[in-house]
């Protein structure tokens, strides 16, 4: 696979996993629909929806900019991408294990949706999953790495971070707010309740597969 095949695969990954991101109910689209259906208002859907994309968008960004900021030190960046793959792989067998949501997200009050996704985003892993990808598109960009200043790399991969978390942001939002919207307008939160679909396992498990594909590429 040659370095354009392989560069746009990993940013069909970044929209894929947001769009995965937007359409699991764990990410927060419900809360979403709750408070439109409290206020009888599709304004407070759109607020909500704004609210959960600013924290998601923030909790990506706060995950990816440190390791963005290490791949300066280019002799060590294959190091880094095979560390953050495991920690991936860690993550997914850790929710495999124990599945429970975690308890200090029901304390954050409702008005509080930025602050709410933002946790959420961090406990579950979804600027984790997001890690290996970025990783990959930073090593397949062409750099001089024996002259190229350290200061340009640093500026390229923030670069290249706030674009994958904004990619990844608006395609989680675009079918996020699709859901919410379809479950506002003609569903409700009862047709939600019965059809509930609990996306917890494959979470894990998508965990798990990201980081083994991501050790697969380096070694191959």
């Amino acid at each position: 696979m040659d370095g354009l095949t392989t560069t746009t695969a990993l940013w069909g990954a970044v929209v894929a996993s947001g769009l995965y991101h937007g359409v699991n109910p764990g990410m927060g689209w419900p809360l979403a629909v709750s408070a439109a259906l409290m206020d009888r208002s599709r304004r407070s859907l759109w607020r909500a929806l704004g609210a959960l994309a600013l924290g998601h968008l923030l909790a990506i960004v706060a995950i990816l900019l440190p390791f963005g900021a290490l791949l300066f030190l280019a002799e060590w960046q294959r190091d880094i991408q095979i560390g953050a793959a495991f920690l991936v792989i860690g993550l997914g067998v850790y929710l495999l294990i124990s599945p429970r949501h975690p308890r200090f997200l029901a304390r954050v009050p409702p008005s509080r949706l930025a602050l709410w996704s933002f946790l959420a985003a961090l406990a579950h892993g979804a600027g984790l999953m997001l890690l290996p990808i970025y990783l990959g598109i930073c090593r397949s960009v062409e750099t001089d790495t024996g002259h190229a200043a350290a200061a340009d790399l640093m500026t390229g991969n923030t670069g290249v971070a706030v674009l994958v978390a904004l990619s990844h942001t608006v395609a989680m939002s675009l079918a996020g707010g699709a859901f919410a919207f379809a479950v506002y307008r003609w569903l409700g939160l009862k047709a939600l309740s019965r059809s509930w679909f609990n996306l917890d396992k494959v979470w894990a498990l998508s965990l798990v597969v990201v980081g083994g594909i991501s050790l697969l590429t380096l070694h191959g």
